[in-house]
């Protein structure tokens, strides 16, 4: 169940950074609480996975899974710059992730 906790935390910090980027810097108000409700959930749920997982695997894999999401949210959502050398350092760090969670 923890991995469950975990993926779903990492699900959430994507959530939260998409929310914050149209928050445009806090000026508004939905965006802002769902950012708030979403990065709140995203601790809790870290936390509960942190009870029985390793804290640098979990952290590891928490902030691997946002920064992939965000990244891939980047390109889809915001128009973000693909080349070859960012899809490389997002495959590194999935890379990095799964060798991780294997080890």
């Amino acid at each position: 169940m923890n991995w469950v906790y975990l993926t779903l935390a990492g699900l959430l910090e994507i959530v939260w950074v998409i929310a914050m980027k149209q928050s445009n810097g806090f000026t508004r108000l939905v965006p802002s609480l769902v950012m708030a409700v979403a990065m709140a959930g995203s601790f809790s749920l870290l936390a509960l996975a942190m009870r029985s997982l390793p804290l640098g695997t979990a952290y590891v894999l928490w902030t691997g899974i946002g920064a992939v999401g965000a990244f891939t949210a980047g390109i889809v959502l915001f128009g973000d710059s693909l080349s070859a050398s960012r899809v490389i350092a997002a495959a590194l760090i999935v890379t990095g992730m799964a060798i991780l969670k294997m080890s």
